[in-house]
């Protein structure tokens, strides 16, 4: 993890206010692409997408990791994205990004993200992954993660399927929404919370909280987060976090669910971050 600027540590969960929670965007954040372009291939296997679609999810894809996404790019993508899952039957989704999680969603987990999150854990923060992504696809990642709770975006479903209509878009002001609402609910106070994200369209998100951090920003955000003296982290690391711990039988790997994973991943994380202090 490589930090510019000052950077003091993370302080305990306070004894008195309000509770303490690091809020995270995920794409090129907490993993290291679209969350939304990796499930393209089995969805085009399961005849959810067809050639074309997958074709110009990878454009979409190329010229999101080439130079961030601004207001009007991530406006075009909501379109095409409900569009495009108009119809699709909803458990459908949830068993494909079920059954692919692990080979393809793990891989790309940054190690520093990764170290953070557990460092935010251990000491008694809540961790919660804010994300445009729908979420179908969000929760599961979120598990994995440890992850406190989730905000996502939200379709109108009706008898199954997908209408191709948004409930809920998780995105700019959107995020401050889901954000202001957990906070009621949790006892969070966002003096003190913490959001790290890659994208200048996050800058609602990152100046709602006491501790913001950019993280891989894209230029517009880099400029920002110079002019009003945020932190920045680059994360340049994404590896398997399976590979970086030991990893149960595959008897066992075929037996524990999406929850046991995350405890799993969780505890290795929070021990491995304690022995590095002693």
């Amino acid at each position: 993890m490589t930090a510019e600027g000052d950077r003091t540590g993370l302080p305990d969960q306070p004894t008195g206010g309000g509770r303490v929670a690091a809020f995270f965007d995920l794409d090129k954040t907490v993993i290291a692409k679209s969350s939304t372009f990796v499930f393209s291939k089995p969805f085009y296997a399961q005849g959810l997408l067809n050639r074309r679609a997958v074709l110009e999810s990878s454009y979409a894809h190329f010229l999101f990791m080439l130079s961030g996404a601004d207001h009007d790019q991530m406006e075009r993508m909501r379109a095409h994205l409900t569009n495009m899952c108009a119809g699709w039957d909803v458990e459908q989704v949830k068993s494909i990004v079920a059954e692919t999680l692990h080979e393809l969603v793990d891989p790309l987990i940054y190690a520093e993200a990764a170290d953070l999150i557990a460092d935010h854990k251990i000491r008694g923060h809540d961790v919660v992954i804010v994300s445009a992504s729908g979420e179908e696809i969000v929760g599961p990642i979120a598990e994995v993660l440890g992850a406190s709770h989730t905000a996502a975006t939200r379709m109108v479903v009706a008898d199954g399927l997908y209408t191709g209509e948004v409930e809920f878009y998780c995105y700019g002001d959107g995020k401050v929404t889901a954000i202001e609402k957990l906070a009621a609910s949790e006892g969070y106070d966002l003096s003190r919370c913490y959001a790290y994200s890659d994208s200048v369209t996050d800058l609602p998100m990152l100046g709602a909280v006491g501790h913001p951090t950019a993280v891989n920003p894209d230029r517009n955000l880099r400029r920002e987060a110079l002019a009003r003296g945020w932190p920045t982290l680059t994360f340049s690391n994404p590896v398997s976090l399976w590979a970086r711990f030991q990893t149960p039988s595959s008897t066992t790997l075929a037996a524990t669910a999406v929850v046991g994973l995350s405890a799993v991943v969780a505890g290795a994380l929070s021990y491995r971050l304690l022995r590095r202090r002693r």
